[in-house]
């Protein structure tokens, strides 16, 4: 093929993939903005504004830069996570970040499964639904394994209907909360809580107080996952930006949900998995309006809405594993894609995964004790994302203080103090998030918090170790796949040949 024509294909794929910051908010914000964390936010009360600024500004901020920052090195655009710690830390922890970020949503998806049926048992009015642990456990498989095989033609129709679901689930549903709470407060309806600089700040300090904050990191978590894009932006020095109208939005969409929750329900009564259908009817109930109808009506809006997040996330993560597994990471099976391109493999595995902690968390908490399977599915999925992200900080910080001479159009910070700060911080409240998740929430019954403890304990005890168990058969798999030994071998410290210059500010 000729030099030029190799040039106009190269600048026909660039045109093809170029978006624009708008279509980067719009990616990232149907990762990140979720409903089903609004009742969690709601049971820490005014304390959830102070966890928000923690989550959404001390810790978000730093995700997106650093990783926008690394995904923009040359060579380091795909692969996510995989390349990055890879690259700067081994093989081995490249595998184990993006195994731990794979499996945390196997665990998330349980989060999500729990949301949906606790919104139809409200809308159908069968509370069997969520009470019942075989009943829920059935609903969650029948809804897990539905998606898995829609998606097995390919994903572009189901991807449309994730984007529709998001639309019709999570944005109507979120203006409708806003529009009715304003009109709740300008009526003179009275909060239930108070809202002043004391009540904001933490009762104390203790680790059954500071867990609250787990749920919050959960919500500003996967904008890492576009990071990729930053090098199809048409203007990469918007990338900051948006990442500044992402956080601001998320953070003012919590905060309406949250405080929705907290000032129309008594604490004691809020249902996590139930909470934010009952808020539409204690604030429609205000204007005369049928509290039945609204209840079940909005609670078929958020499942569906959830239900599409949980198709993207089935597709989304699969497509990291696949690339791993052509590497040999794991068994030569996992390589393998059906006649329409899609991981079917990688999926039943997923689905395998997500059965199984499925079950724990369901049979082990009861199916009477809803809210003791939310928490604990939420905390295990915060438990594994927050190790991922911890590996994540210190690659950034090993690429600051050794490899800074690597080339990249897009920078955290034109100061190098600046970008270690952002490392350090992000790294600090990873490790403050994975240690808090373990304390049970000071409000739990005794029972309960040992049956949260034990049940955290053993999914993250039998997650930790699979990466590394699997990693020992990596040469012997890489062997069968038939791969060349150099591409087995890297052990850290990487950057593609001729990519030593000077960063571009």
């Amino acid at each position: 093929m000729a030099k030029n024509d190799v040039e106009s294909q190269a600048e026909s794929i660039k045109s093809a993939n170029q978006i624009t910051g708008f279509q980067l908010f719009s990616m990232t914000t149907s990762m990140v903005m979720t409903v089903y964390g609004f009742a969690a936010f709601a049971k820490q009360g005014p304390t959830a504004l102070f966890y928000l600024f923690m989550a959404g500004i001390l810790w978000f901020i730093p995700v997106t830069k650093v990783a926008g920052e690394m995904a923009s090195i040359d060579g380091w655009s795909k692969g996510g996570i995989f390349t990055w710690s890879r690259n700067m830390l081994g093989e081995k922890t490249g595998w184990a970040a993006l195994f731990y970020q794979w499996v945390h949503i196997t665990v998330g998806m349980n989060t999500m499964m729990y949301f949906i049926i606790g919104c139809l048992s409200i809308t159908l009015g069968l509370p069997i639904m969520n009470n019942n642990a075989v009943v829920k456990f059935i609903l969650m498989m029948v809804i897990l394994w539905g998606l898995i095989i829609a998606q097995q033609r390919g994903t572009k129709v189901t991807g449309r209907i994730a984007q529709w679901c998001f639309t019709l689930g999570v944005i109507i549903p979120v203006f409708f909360l806003l529009g009715i709470f304003i009109l709740y407060l300008a009526q003179g309806n009275p909060m239930l809580i108070d809202i002043n600089f004391h009540s904001i700040l933490p009762r104390n300090w203790s680790g059954g107080v500071l867990v609250g904050f787990v749920p919050f990191m959960l919500a500003f978590a996967g904008a890492e996952g576009s990071a990729p894009h930053v090098k199809d932006l048409k203007n990469p020095r918007v990338y900051p930006k948006v990442m500044l109208a992402l956080a601001i939005a998320a953070i003012a969409s919590d905060i309406v949900g949250s405080m929705a929750i907290a000032g129309t329900i008594p604490n004691e009564d809020i249902e996590l998995s139930t909470g934010i259908v009952h808020a539409y009817g204690a604030l429609v109930d205000k204007f005369g309006i049928s509290v039945v109808i609204v209840e079940k009506l909005t609670g078929l809006l958020l499942a569906v809405g959830v239900l599409g997040e949980i198709s993207s996330w089935v597709v989304g993560p699969n497509a990291g594993m696949f690339e791993a597994a052509k590497s040999g990471f794991l068994p030569p099976k996992f390589s393998k894609a059906n006649k329409y391109g899609v991981e079917t493999n990688i999926m039943i595995l997923q689905g395998i995964v997500v059965s199984i902690m499925g079950a724990l968390l369901t049979f082990g908490a009861g199916g009477s004790k809803a809210n003791l399977s939310f928490q604990t599915a939420m905390s295990l999925t915060v438990a594994l994302y927050t190790l991922m992200y911890m590996l994540l900080f210190i690659s950034y910080l090993v690429l600051q203080i050794k490899h800074s001479d690597l080339k990249r159009p897009y920078l955290a910070s034109k100061s190098k103090v600046m970008r270690l700060i952002y490392g350090c911080l992000g790294f600090v409240l990873s490790a403050f998030g994975f240690v808090v998740t373990f304390f049970p929430p000071s409000d739990m019954a005794s029972d309960s918090q040992r049956t949260y403890l034990i049940l955290l304990l053993i999914g993250f005890v039998i997650v930790f170790f699979i990466p590394f168990i699997l990693y020992r058969y990596h040469k012997q798999w890489a062997d069968e796949l038939g791969l060349p030994a150099e591409q087995t071998a890297r052990k850290g410290n990487y950057a593609p040949e001729g990519n030593r210059k000077t960063a571009k500010k």
